[in-house]
Order: structure tokens, then C-alpha cells, then sequence
């Protein structure tokens, strides 16, 4: 397949079960964000207690990510992404039935072990299934499936949740899974494990400067835009005095314009890397910069600055995933992706910590400035650092 030009139809209807694969990853992740007042209302807690949830779980997957990568490297990636979706499935049922937010807890980490994996072999798995050339479109398939989590999984979520409870939400996400896992069964061909990558490798990994450079960025600018985001929900509610149907739209608009940022890699990530990355991580601070002048301007304000800040997040997300194979060798661009997929979660479950400070001591009004203010820092030193490195 991959001496061709074209992608093949075999290839095609494979990367649609990646898509869709990707889709449920992203839906179950953050899926607390749609419903954190709800949960945290069943049991107790407060949006920052309640927000804990999305922090566990993106620590799990930090610690996770590499040492798992590292156990399942011989492993055919067929075999092991079907695996991985069947467990999914288990604990989102698990989640379903938790009776207290404990079990819930336990059964996220669950679900964090299967993501710590999937996130690791995913982009690899895509590139796999296609020429060379079309490696960037093959990346912008994979990331759509995120961004239509945003588009239709987390508001279709939350309407489920609004509904019928939030424990309908996780039980359907795992009949998805389901779903999914018969469809890939009959599409999914064999993706061969890309070679044994020993411990003793791993000290080159971190030789490379390229590699470093885009890690830290991958701390960096989640951690700035996982203060705000964690927290949207009771933002829009609280602060820009939106009601739940409104909020719901505004989490639709966040993820439509992620289907656009991922387009707009496609188009345009090869024909100038950097700039790419820079506008996309400019965006992402003045996205969140724009939010509390919008909430007190109107709803079509803050319906835009949601746009602007999901098409930029996205673009940063898929831009960063192509640097990081970029810079790899083959055999190890899964532990890379380990890596990175470890550090990034550093970075959400940070985040969300902070954001939580900020509610909790200052308000919840003022989450979309700290994220902003950290973003800059960052960009002063992608600038003046690190740009020459990659």
C-alpha cells in the first residue's frame, strides 16, 4: 500500500475506524467537562473538587504512557489497538455503574490505562496505512475524529446527560466503543509492530534536541489552555450567565472549528512548519485572552471566541503530533509518541489544578486570563529558545 501514490479504498475505510476510534477516545477524555456541575452535584463536590476527574486522569496517563508503550512494543498494533478498545468499552460500562465518585475514579484510571496506549500507536497506525506523501492528510483524518468529539461527542453527551443523567453518557460512549471494535474486526489489516525499542534507546531520545524543544512546549501550552477549558462549562454558565442549551452550542462551535483547524494543517502545515505552530499557539492566547471581554458582550461574542480557540487548540494539537514523527526515528516514533502523549497530559492534569486555584481563590471569571498569561510566557520562549532547535 504504501508504494503507491494513492491511497488505496481498503486504506480509506481503514483511517474512517481510525476516525472513528479517535472520536470515542476524545468524547470519554473529556467528557467531564460537559458534565462536571452535574456529577459533581450527585456527589457532593465542587466544580474544583469535581474537576479532579479530568486531573487523575490525565496524571494516570502521564505516568502510564511511556512504561506501558515500552511493555507492548513487540506487539502487532492490530492486535493491540483492538484490545485496547474492547477494555475501553469494560470501563466506560464500569463508569456507568460507579454507586460512588471513588469507584468513578477507579474506573476512569481505568479507562486512562487504554488511553495512555492509544495515543501512542494511533498516528503511527494511520501513517502506516498510507503513502508517504499523504502522511499529513492521513494525521488530519485521526485528529478530525477529536475534533468531531467536540463537534457532536461531549454536546451529544451533555444533552444525554441533561436528559436522561450523566451515567447514560459514559454507558453509551462504551456501546460506541462496541460498535467501533466490530468495524475495525473486518477493516483494521495487519500493522506489524514497528520493531523492538529497548530501554537502553531511550537515553537518544532525549539527546535530541528537536524532541526536547517540542516537549516542553507540549507541558507548556496545555497546561495554559487546560486552565480555561476544564472549566468552560461552569464559565459559560456562571460567568457569562448562558443557559445550559447555550452552553451546549458554544461547546459545539469549539469543536466545528477544531474540524477546521484540522483542515487547515492539511493545507498548510508543510508549506511553512513554524509558522504554523506559532500562529496556532498565538491563537490559542487570544482565545482565551477574548473570553471574559466576550461574556459581558454577548452570545455571538462568545460563540466566536469558542471558534477561535477550538480551531487553534486543534491545529496546535495535530501541528505538534507531525513535529514529533517528524523528528523520530521509525522504530521509535510510538515511544515518542508515549513521550509526548505523557507530557501533554502533565500539562492537562496541571491545568486543571491551576484552573482550580483560580476558582477556588480568585474566580472563576479570571481562568481564561492565567491560561492567556502562561501561553505568552510560552511563545516569548518558543521565540527567543526554541525555535531554532526545530
Amino acid at each position: 500500500m504504501t508504494q503507491t501514490t494513492h491511497i488505496s479504498l481498503r486504506g480509506w475505510v481503514a483511517l474512517l475506524g481510525l476516525t472513528f476510534s479517535t472520536f470515542i477516545f476524545n468524547t470519554s477524555e473529556f467528557i467531564p467537562v460537559a458534565l462536571l456541575s452535574d456529577i459533581g452535584t450527585e456527589f457532593h463536590r465542587s466544580e474544583a473538587a469535581t474537576g479532579m476527574l479530568i486531573s487523575v486522569y490525565a496524571w494516570a496517563v502521564m505516568f502510564l504512557s511511556l512504561p506501558l508503550m515500552l511493555a507492548t512494543t513487540r506487539f502487532n498494533m492490530r492486535r493491540l489497538l483492538m484490545a485496547l478498545i474492547a477494555l475501553f468499552a469494560i470501563f466506560q460500562g464500569l463508569s456507568a455503574v460507579a454507586a460512588d465518585f471513588r469507584l468513578l475514579m477507579a474506573a476512569r484510571i481505568g479507562v486512562a490505562c487504554t488511553h495512555a496506549i492509544f495515543w501512542s500507536i494511533i498516528s503511527p497506525i494511520a501513517i502506516h496505512l498510507v503513502p508517504d506523501r499523504h502522511r499529513s492528510l492521513a494525521l488530519s483524518m485521526v485528529v478530525a475524529g477529536s475534533s468531531i468529539a467536540m463537534v457532536l461527542g461531549l454536546p451529544l453527551g451533555r444533552i444525554i446527560g441533561l436528559w436522561l443523567g450523566w451515567r447514560w453518557t459514559f454507558g453509551c460512549i462504551g456501546a460506541f466503543a462496541a460498535i467501533t471494535f466490530f468495524y475495525l474486526l473486518f477493516t483494521l489489516p495487519s500493522v506489524p509492530s514497528p520493531g523492538h525499542f529497548s530501554l537502553k534507546s531511550l537515553p537518544d531520545l532525549w539527546r535530541n534536541r528537536a524532541l526536547v524543544s517540542i516537549y516542553a512546549i507540549a507541558l507548556l501550552i496545555p497546561t495554559s489552555y487546560f486552565i480555561c477549558y476544564s472549566f468552560i462549562e461552569p464559565f459559560l454558565l456562571q460567568t457569562a450567565g448562558m443557559s445550559p442549551q447555550s452552553v451546549t452550542i458554544a461547546l459545539m462551535f469549539y469543536g466545528l472549528a477544531g474540524f477546521l483547524g484540522s483542515v487547515a494543517f492539511s493545507w498548510w502545515f508543510n508549506r511553512n512548519r513554524h509558522r504554523f505552530c506559532t500562529i496556532s499557539m498565538w491563537g490559542i492566547a487570544i482565545a482565551m485572552a477574548a473570553l471574559l471581554p466576550c461574556a459581558s458582550l454577548s452570545q455571538i461574542a462568545i460563540f466566536l471566541a469558542c471558534l477561535f480557540f477550538g480551531m487553534s487548540t486543534t491545529a496546535f494539537n495535530v501541528a505538534f503530533q507531525a513535529e514529533i514523527i517528524n523528528h523520530s526515528p521509525a522504530v521509535a516514533a510510538a515511544v515518542s509518541m508515549s513521550i509526548f502523549s505523557g507530557i501533554y497530559n502533565l500539562g492537562i492534569g496541571s491545568g486543571t489544578a491551576l484552573g482550580g486555584i483560580v476558582c477556588n481563590h480568585l474566580s472563576i471569571a479570571y481562568i481564561g486570563l492565567a491560561g492567556a498569561a502562561i501561553a505568552v510566557v510560552t511563545l516569548i520562549l518558543w521565540r527567543l529558545r526554541i525555535l531554532r532547535t526545530v
